[in-house]
């Protein structure tokens, strides 16, 4: 019995004496981070703003199902990030009505001028403008009930940063919405799994996956929520 408790004992001393020698000559193995906020993107388009408003885009990106799916419907809150010329932030706004509102936001100054008069011109009151920064839309706190950004997210210079300072304003059972083409960060396209994994990265998880924007295929609309 004495044997065994000091057989017991020198083992104990052993170990204590090799563990933080083992340690200190092997490192803790990090997983490495996800490429992230250091992918490639496409530059952020400020040329003629107009090319937006070609004829028959409400047909092919079917932006009335978008928007049923992103529970867009009256006296919600929406917000357009990157909002360009304000194409999908006029038909949101006729959407909520006047008990609604439309946050436009985009990091161009020419596009949220571009906007403010359109809204004025068209006469939409429920219309507001932000001029965002590339890692936050400066949206108001608890405010939003559904956003898109359509055609977007290859642009952005810093995704998780602006989906984690995007959560800070959305209400319970709100929605975002991604719709893209599939491409390799700088072509005007990202995959849709980048922009899953750099979602979960922000504190999202993908609710539904469709395909049906354009009938190549090439396009995906992604319905992110975040993660309690």
């Amino acid at each position: 019995m004495i044997v065994k408790r000091y057989a017991l004992l020198l083992a104990v001393f052993i170990a204590c004496q090799i563990l933080p020698f083992v340690f200190a000559q092997s490192p803790a193995q990090v997983p490495p981070a996800p490429p992230g906020e250091h992918r490639k993107t496409s530059e952020p388009y400020t040329g003629d703003l107009s090319i937006f408003e070609s004829a028959g885009r409400d047909t092919r990106l079917q932006i009335n199902r978008v928007m049923d799916i992103l529970g867009i419907s009256r006296g919600k809150t929406v917000a357009d990030i990157g909002a360009g010329s304000g194409w999908f932030t006029v038909r949101a706004a006729r959407r909520v009505g006047e008990g609604g509102v439309v946050y436009a936001v985009d990091i161009n100054p020419e596009s949220i001028r571009y906007i403010g008069d359109r809204a004025q011109k068209e006469q939409l009151r429920n219309v507001k403008t932000i001029l965002g920064k590339e890692n936050d839309p400066l949206l108001p706190t608890g405010a939003v009930d559904s956003v898109l950004l359509l055609k977007t997210y290859h642009e952005v210079g810093q995704p998780v940063a602006l989906l984690r300072n995007l959560r800070a304003s959305l209400r319970r059972g709100a929605k975002v919405g991604i719709i893209d083409r599939n491409g390799n960060g700088e072509d005007h396209g990202v995959g849709r799994d980048v922009v899953v994994r750099e979602a979960a990265e922000a504190g999202y998880r993908m609710l539904e996956l469709y395909d049906f924007v354009k009938g190549d295929k090439m396009d995906y609309f992604l319905v992110l929520v975040p993660t309690e």
